[in-house]
């Protein structure tokens, strides 16, 4: 199944589950065997570096290939089993996240699950896609009845006509057939795509933060993607183009040394908040074509923050303008969680704080039996959460399985239920 946004039941599952994060300085694979006393279980993992990527986008296909063969095959040989299809994440083509509304007649009948399947029916919403564009998410936000909004459940009530409130998630065509044919190419079928922000999210934020309210911010090596929930829903996604690569380009540039020296001299000294003692501080940092030799010069360690903190302010900067122009910088709270690989390094969550004005935590991938330790750091959150989605997210997006009807509590509850009424 190429597309997830295609209508369909969520059934058991009793085969492996297999998730696929396809980025632009990391692949990995989680395998995962559903049921058992404790819920699903880990039972293989594979990481490599990337190749064929750049900013989330496929620009070398045998790269791409390469890398995805061998995280796959190492997350097969430990699982001792063989996987036919992945769930795999889409970081490029310009995700675009948008609140829709549809109505179909009813005909004074009582509403069942055909009815909630036709007017979640993907074919609905081919004019709201360009034709540029494809179709991946469509999550329904809030159901009504003759005019009477905000029904979580309306299976088993009667009416003339019944709405729905959808948030609707697509991207450009191209990239995400490129990354169908590099998938292809390593005899996989595609099981879903997932937007990455989504994924991430599903990936490390518990079900008391959604309900409140909360921003995710995943910090990858290529791709900085955003999505926000509110009363339990998602509500909003976005990706940029920059990520944590960008910082460790800036400092082989301004330090003018090799881009695997910049990456360890970023890792070790590196921070986004200024220091008292920075000044006092030297590191020794190889030159371009000297890195065979002992020769090095040495700098303050307060360059070197010089260098990183501009490219972190601009990340958030840009993060803290999407929201704003989108009307989403509010509407979530003060909950943030920082998650991916360039989250991590310091100073990231007291920057987030001052930049976006937020209380910040950083986010691993939830608990799940198997999980390794060297898999539960925030750069595998993506790449957990689409085995959550897999696991039963996925039917969020078809109605097969909606929570009953609640009538909505405190604040945030009547804010959410605006949002289901007014989008």
């Amino acid at each position: 199944m190429r597309n997830s946004g295609k209508t369909q039941k969520s059934k058991p599952r009793n085969g492996l589950v297999a998730a696929l994060d396809v980025g632009t300085t990391k692949v990995c694979c989680l395998i995962a065997k559903p049921g058992g006393d404790h819920g699903p279980r880990i039972v293989g993992i594979g990481h490599q570096i990337s190749k064929g990527m750049r900013n989330g986008v496929i620009v070398d296909l045998d790269q791409a290939e390469a890398s995805i063969r061998t995280t796959v095959e190492a997350a097969e040989q430990m699982a001792g089993e063989n996987i036919h299809e992945v769930i795999v994440n889409l970081s490029g083509g310009r995700p675009k996240s948008r609140l829709v509304a549809y109505e179909v007649a009813i005909g004074g009948h009582e509403i069942g699950d055909g009815d909630i399947q036709r007017i979640l029916d993907p074919a609905n919403l081919a004019q709201e896609i360009p034709d540029e564009r494809e179709l991946l998410h469509r999550i329904p936000m809030g159901y009504g009845v003759d005019g009477n909004r905000g029904v979580a459940d309306p299976r088993g009530m009667y009416g003339e006509r019944m709405s729905v409130n959808m948030h609707v998630v697509s991207a450009l065509r191209g990239p995400l057939r490129n990354l169908e044919a590099v998938i292809r190419r390593c005899h996989l079928d595609l099981e879903g795509v997932v937007v990455s922000p989504y994924a991430a999210a599903l990936g490390c934020l518990s079900e008391e933060e959604k309900a409140l309210g909360v921003t995710c911010i995943d910090m990858g090596g290529g791709t900085t993607s955003v999505a926000v929930f509110f009363d339990g829903e998602l509500v909003h996604t976005d990706v940029l183009p920059i990520g944590g690569a960008h910082v460790t380009k800036d400092i082989a540039r301004g330090l003018v040394t090799p881009l695997n020296h910049a990456e360890r001299l970023k890792t070790l000294y590196g921070n986004a908040m200024a220091s008292a003692n920075d000044d006092r501080q030297l590191i020794q940092v190889p030159s371009v074509g000297e890195e065979e030799t002992p020769e090095a010069h040495t700098v303050p360690r307060s360059v070197l923050v010089g260098i990183v903190k501009p490219r972190m302010e601009e990340i958030f900067e840009l993060v803290r303008d999407r929201l704003k122009q989108g009307g989403f910088d509010q509407v979530a709270g003060r909950g943030l969680v920082l998650t991916g690989g360039a989250s991590q390094l310091p100073g990231a969550r007291e920057m987030a704080d001052t930049v976006l004005n937020k209380q910040a935590r950083f986010g691993r991938p939830l608990a799940m039996d198997g999980m390794a330790e060297a898999s539960a750091g925030p750069t595998f959150a993506a790449c957990a959460g689409l085995l959550q989605y897999g696991l039963g997210h996925r039917a969020e997006e078809t109605g097969a399985e909606m929570p009953q009807s609640a009538e909505p509590q405190g604040r945030f509850g009547r804010i959410g239920q605006w949002l289901r009424e007014n989008f």
